[in-house]
């Protein structure tokens, strides 16, 4: 099988895996115990923390572990807002697990403005600062868009709102390990982030709020992870994400150049083979391993399909249902009509991506189109 779903998820590494099977057999205890075995859980726990802190750039007070990174979303989100009342911003094309949250928030009686984005998928500064109001409490905009890659400018956004007291919140689900993410360098106040996008085990995530920010538990009187989520943590996991985080930020640079060059071979050889397509998000302000394609004329999920057949896996931004098939939500946002939106197809590469596979997939879809159209 040739994976190319990376942004789906990843496999574990194999130093990820050895953490998690060592440390579910030595530091089996309960963190929160007071023995012996608790303490060394504990110590494991804190060692974790500290290198997704040193991972980010921030502070190992500000790291709180979670189930995920919807979960993270949801925490992080919930958490900031709690007890309060106001304005809320983000944008129409963040992750289901963040627009949901916002869409409970609003039958609770915040305000949500949803921004607009351009064709390429980035948020305008203008229009951000054209929708502040004197309650705008909090702001939360995706680092990197899972179904189009396109990077926005949270350097420049954070800094706005730094100087306007507003709290501002991103979903780096996609973006860490993959891009720097440096929580100063950003001028975010919180992030979330989620273990199985690194080559780390399923759910496990982080959600990092700067220990300047306050903020409220969604549960009164919790004890675990300093009161920001309940329930007994998973430190075997724990370990095995922190092992995992450390060892793509170590390799990142050099990844990111070589999944840019198979991107650009994958992009050279559909151009040679005449294959008409379009590369959907910003040109360049997009993570290096994402290819979000439109194969004029074919729907995304037929593509996905017959690729499949072939052995090779890759990811559609329709959403499927019995009996029907849902346009990409985020094409739609982008002002593609629903046909144009379900062409949509994703090709995420990783560390086990190689030319060959790049060579081979190219020549698979140079065959289904070719049989598509005779």
């Amino acid at each position: 099988m040739i994976y190319l779903d990376y942004c789906a998820t990843t496999p574990m590494s194999e130093k990820a895996l050895d953490v998690f099977s060592k440390a579910s057999i030595n530091f089996f205890g309960n963190p929160s115990s007071l023995h012996d075995e608790g303490a060394r859980a504990k110590s494991l726990l804190e060692q974790s923390r500290k290198a997704i802190a040193n991972c980010i750039n921030g502070d190992t007070k500000g790291v709180y572990f979670t189930g995920g990174g919807s979960d993270s979303n949801n925490l992080a989100i919930k958490t900031l807002v709690k007890g309060k009342t106001g304005h809320i911003i983000t944008t129409s094309i963040e992750h289901f697990s963040v627009l949901n949250t916002f869409l409970q928030l609003e039958e609770e009686g915040f305000e949500i403005t949803f921004l607009d984005v351009d064709q390429t998928g980035k948020v305008s500064l203008s229009t951000l600062k054209d929708e502040i109001k004197d309650n705008t409490i909090l702001v939360s905009i995706g680092h990197a868009n899972s179904d189009i890659g396109t990077i926005q400018n949270l350097s420049e956004i954070g800094a706005f709102l730094k100087e306007t007291n507003i709290i501002f919140h991103s979903d780096c689900v996609q973006s860490f390990g993959k891009i720097p993410v440096d929580v100063a360098t950003l001028n975010v106040d919180s992030i979330s982030l989620s273990s199985h996008k690194v080559y780390g085990p399923k759910g496990v995530g982080a959600v990092y709020i700067s220990p300047k920010i306050n903020w409220k538990p969604i549960i009164p009187n919790t004890s675990h992870e300093n009161g920001f989520r309940p329930g007994t943590v998973n430190v075997p996991a724990i370990a095995s994400f922190a092992e995992a985080a450390i060892d793509i930020c170590t390799q990142m640079q050099d990844e990111r150049s070589r999944l840019k060059e198979l991107s650009q071979l994958l992009l050279q050889r559909l151009s040679e083979k005449n294959i008409s397509y379009s590369l959907v998000g910003h040109n360049t302000d997009r993570l290096s391993h994402h290819l979000s394609l439109r194969i004029h004329g074919i729907e995304g999920q037929w593509i996905m399909l017959e690729l499949s057949q072939k052995n090779i896996a890759i990811s559609t931004g329709t959403a499927c249902k019995v009996g029907e098939q849902n346009a990409s939500k985020t094409m739609l946002q982008l002002g593609f009509t629903k046909d144009a939106a379900t062409e949509l197809i994703r090709i995420s590469m990783g560390r086990k991506t190689t030319k060959a596979d790049i060579e081979n997939t190219a020549s698979a879809l140079e065959n289904i189109v070719k049989n598509f159209f005779e």
